[in-house]
C-alpha cells in the first residue's frame, strides 16, 4: 500500500501542527510559572504588613475581576452553568484553605523553601490514591514516594535550629492540594476549563472574604497596587496554566512547571537576600526528580491507545515531536 504525495503532505502538516501545539503549551506553562512566582513574591511582601486574610481576599477578588472582565463578555454567565455545584464548592473550600496555608508558609520561611515543599503535592496525590481509592502501588511507585518524602524532610530539616512553622504550613498545603486532586479527578471530564476556572475564582473570593473578620487595615495606595498586582499575576498564571494543558498533553508540559522553583530561588535572592542552602538545593532536587519520575511512570501506566504501534507515552511523544521533527 503506497501513500500519495497529498496524503504525505497532510500527515506532515498534521505533525507540524501537533509540534506547534506542544511548543505553545510549553511556552504557556513557563509563562504561568513566571506569573505565579511573581504573585507569590508579592503576597510574601505584603503579608509582612497586612493580615493574611486581607491579602488572600485582595488576591482572590482581583483575580476574579480580571478573569471576569475578559471571559464574561464572551461566555456570559452561562460559564457558571453546572450540575456539580457541590463539587465546585468543595474544591473551592479546599483550595482556599490550601492557598492560605501557602501564603502563611511564605511569610515564615524563604520563598524557594516553601515552593519546594509544595512540589510534593503529586506524591501525596498518589499516596492518597493508594490508601483511599485502593489503587495498586508497584515497587517504583513506593520508591518514588519514599524518595520524594525524604527530599521534603531535607528541605524542612525537622529538629534543626532553622526549622520553622512555615514548613508545616507548606506541607499542609501539599497534603490538601494532593487530596483535592484525587477528590475532583473526574471533574475535567464534565466541566470545561472556563467553568472550572471561574467557579474556582468565585468560590475562593467568597471563602477568603470570611477571613477579613480576623483583621483588616486600609492599605496605602502603593500597597493597594501591590495587593491588586498579586491578584492580576495570579489570574494570568492560572489562565496560562489552563491554556498550556489545553494546548498539549499534561505529561508534555507539566515538567516545565518546576521552573517555578527557579524563579522562586531568583526572587528570594534578589528581594530578600535568601541564599540557597545545601539542604534546600539537595532536597529540592530530590523532590523535583521524584515528581518528574512519577509523572513519567504514571504516563507509562496509561499509554495513549490512539497510536498503539509506537507504544510511546504522551510525554515521550511530546519530547520526540519537539526534538525529532520529521
Amino acid at each position: 500500500m503506497t501513500i500519495s504525495s497529498t496524503e504525505s503532505a497532510a500527515v506532515a502538516e498534521s505533525q507540524t501542527a501537533r509540534d506547534d501545539h506542544i511548543v505553545r503549551g510549553i511556552m504557556f506553562m513557563i509563562g504561568a510559572t513566571v506569573m505565579l512566582a511573581a504573585s507569590n513574591a508579592l503576597s510574601k511582601w505584603v503579608v509582612a504588613v497586612y493580615p493574611v486574610g486581607e491579602v488572600m481576599f485582595a488576591r482572590s477578588l482581583s483575580s476574579l475581576i480580571v478573569c471576569s472582565a475578559f471571559m464574561l463578555p464572551v461566555t456570559g454567565f452561562a460559564v457558571f452553568a453546572t450540575k456539580r455545584v457541590r463539587d465546585h464548592v468543595a474544591r473551592g473550600l479546599s483550595q482556599s484553605i490550601s492557598q492560605t496555608f501557602t501564603v502563611l508558609a511564605f511569610s515564615m520561611m524563604p520563598l524557594a523553601g516553601a515552593t519546594a515543599i509544595t512540589f510534593s503535592a503529586p506524591l501525596f496525590s498518589v499516596l492518597i490514591s493508594v490508601l483511599w481509592l485502593k489503587e495498586r502501588a508497584d515497587a517504583a511507585r513506593w520508591a518514588t514516594l519514599f524518595a520524594g518524602f525524604a527530599g521534603v524532610l531535607i528541605v524542612a530539616r525537622p529538629g534543626a535550629d532553622s526549622f520553622q512553622l512555615g514548613a508545616l504550613f507548606a506541607l499542609a498545603n501539599a497534603v490538601m492540594y494532593g487530596s483535592v486532586t484525587v477528590a475532583v479527578r473526574g471533574m475535567s471530564k464534565t466541566e470545561s476549563a472556563n467553568t472550572l476556572l471561574m467557579w474556582q475564582l468565585a468560590t475562593l473570593a467568597v471563602m477568603h472574604s470570611f477571613l477579613l473578620v480576623f483583621g483588616f487595615r486600609w492599605p496605602t495606595p502603593q500597597h493597594a497596587a501591590l495587593l491588586v498586582s498579586s491578584g492580576v499575576a495570579n489570574a494570568a498564571g492560572q489562565y496560562m496554566w489552563t491554556r498550556a494543558l489545553h494546548a498539549a498533553p499534561a505529561t508534555a508540559v507539566s515538567p516545565f512547571y518546576y521552573f517555578l522553583l527557579v524563579w522562586s530561588l531568583t526572587l528570594g535572592f534578589l528581594v530578600w537576600g535568601d541564599i540557597p542552602t545545601i539542604s534546600l538545593l539537595v532536597g529540592s532536587g530530590i523532590v523535583v526528580a521524584s515528581g518528574l519520575f512519577l509523572l513519567y511512570h504514571e504516563a507509562q501506566r496509561t499509554p495513549d491507545r490512539s497510536q498503539p504501534a509506537r507504544r510511546l507515552t504522551p510525554w515521550s511523544r511530546g519530547i520526540k515531536r519537539i526534538f525529532h521533527r520529521r
